[in-house]
């Protein structure tokens, strides 16, 4: 069945994982916890981020739960933030965060379009901070479609934000792909009815990925050796 749409995640998908978000934490967290090394600690544990490594550790709820329950998370250690005030804040500090491309992501959008595929970005950051990124990216034009958490169609793993590219961008679901680096990805998509394509520029282990997708490829360059398969 041809595929005539391919819906991104962003963070492990467009961007490589590690490479635009540790350094991105261990800031947040020094600026949040305002030189309080205990507040530091609990805020680290809370999102499951070892601040010696200075890395996220995989199982961490930041890899694909929204901005707002990451919110969630940290608020209570976030004294002088109400939630909102929070949940603004780190979708502005997403938006400025260092962006690593998992490929040349120009080149490779425009590679899709010139083969008449429909491209679009579901995320469960905020919708402000992926269209900066997706801006700063020199990207954000390729896309039909941008959605996040807060867009109004709920987050992934619940298809309903899929469903709402779909009728956006007027393909059907069985025509569409779902690219993404996590199981949440992947649930979203079974869900929706797409096919499923996992990329191991996130966390998640190819053997984690592999039962809940058609292909699982290094990263979003293989998409068109696959689609010529």
């Amino acid at each position: 069945m041809p595929v005539d749409a391919f819906l991104f995640d962003k963070d492990g998908t467009l961007f490589n994982f590690a490479a635009t978000w540790n350094g991105w934490a261990a800031d947040l967290l020094e600026t949040l916890s305002r030189g309080d090394r205990a507040v530091k600690q609990a805020m680290a544990e809370a999102i499951s981020y070892d601040l010696e490594r200075q890395a996220f550790n995989p199982d961490s709820l930041v890899i694909a739960s929204s901005n707002d329950e990451v919110a969630e998370a940290l608020a209570p250690y976030v004294a002088d933030m109400s939630l909102g005030e929070l949940t603004a804040y780190l979708a502005e500090s997403a938006a400025d965060a260092e962006l690593a491309p998992a490929v040349p992501l120009a080149e490779f959008l425009d590679g899709l379009l010139a083969r008449g595929k429909v491209l679009g970005v579901m995320t469960n950051d905020a919708e402000s901070s992926a269209r900066i990124q997706l801006q700063r990216a020199g990207v954000l034009d390729r896309f039909a479609f941008v959605a996040g958490c807060d867009s109004g169609h709920g987050s992934k793993p619940d298809p309903d934000p899929l469903l709402a590219f779909c009728k956006a961008a007027g393909v059907a679901p069985e025509h569409t792909a779902m690219v993404g680096d996590s199981l949440h990805d992947l649930e979203a998509g079974a869900a929706a009815g797409m096919r499923r394509i996992g990329v191991l520029t996130g966390m998640a282990l190819r053997e984690e990925l592999a039962p809940h997708a058609d292909i699982v490829l290094p990263d979003i360059g293989h998409i068109a050796a696959w689609i010529d398969r």
